[in-house]
């Protein structure tokens, strides 16, 4: 079994391992109290004025306490982010990183702007952690890029996968937890797959084109072999024709 479960782990594309060690080992840590939530929650005001510059990322990390909630959370992003990486971003390991990173900013910049706005600041306010935010981008993306794939929810019904964030937001709200997480997940994955899926094929453009310096972090896919310039190959062999 643990055989089985390393094998499993080692398998996984290079960003999902990372994020998912990452989201587990912060939560443990939490769980055990080595390390504690309130240094890790997004605050604008300590970021700002106490310079806690790493809460930008950490709230990305923690998935509350370890109980099936954080289970559950465990294996979309597990799935999801990995079935992205492995198909729609294969070979492109830059691009999905860029990716995390859109969706990353684009929900801190709602959180952050809707904390200013009147009658909703308080719903805003109340979000400190924004990793099943990002969890429900991915899901959300992945749909988009397989919309025609039939699927099933815990044996009830079938749909294709392009109704999977619904699904997923209809029990969130039969549950009765806060819908607002899946919500802003949803509006930044639409955000995403709009500027790199549909506008590019609308305009013959491309706004989110990875920087060249986030390429430069990960291996390129496509190795070019160069020839040294003190390296003589011989001549080619005559063909030899049969009469």
């Amino acid at each position: 079994m643990a055989q089985a479960v390393e094998e499993w782990y080692k398998q996984m594309p290079v960003i999902t391992r990372s994020y998912l060690t990452a989201a587990v080992v912060t939560s443990v840590g939490c769980s055990l109290e080595i390390i504690t939530p309130y240094h890790l929650y997004l605050n604008p005001k300590l970021v700002l004025q106490n310079y806690e510059i790493w809460r930008l990322i950490t709230n990305f990390f923690y998935f509350r306490k370890i109980d099936l909630d954080f289970l559950f959370h465990m294996f979309f992003l597990a799935r999801y982010c990995k079935l992205l990486e492995e198909n729609s971003f294969r070979g492109r390991t830059a691009d999905f990183f860029y990716m995390l990173l859109f969706g990353a900013t684009v929900l801190t910049g709602i959180v952050l702007i809707g904390g200013m706005i009147p009658y909703v600041s308080q719903n805003f306010a109340a979000i400190f952690f924004l990793s099943n935010s990002l969890t429900f981008m991915l899901v959300y993306v992945w749909s988009k890029h397989n919309p025609y794939i039939h699927m099933s929810f815990l044996g009830l019904f079938t749909f294709t996968a392009a109704y999977l964030p619904w699904v997923l937001l209809g029990f969130s709200f039969l549950m009765g937890t806060s819908t607002w997480v899946d919500i802003l997940g949803m509006i930044a994955g639409h955000a995403y797959y709009y500027l790199e899926d549909v506008y590019p094929r609308m305009t013959g453009r491309r706004p989110l084109k990875t920087p060249s310096f986030i390429k430069s972090l990960f291996a390129d896919d496509n190795v070019v072999v160069a020839q040294p310039a003190n390296v003589r190959f011989a001549p080619p062999a005559p063909e030899l024709h049969q009469d």
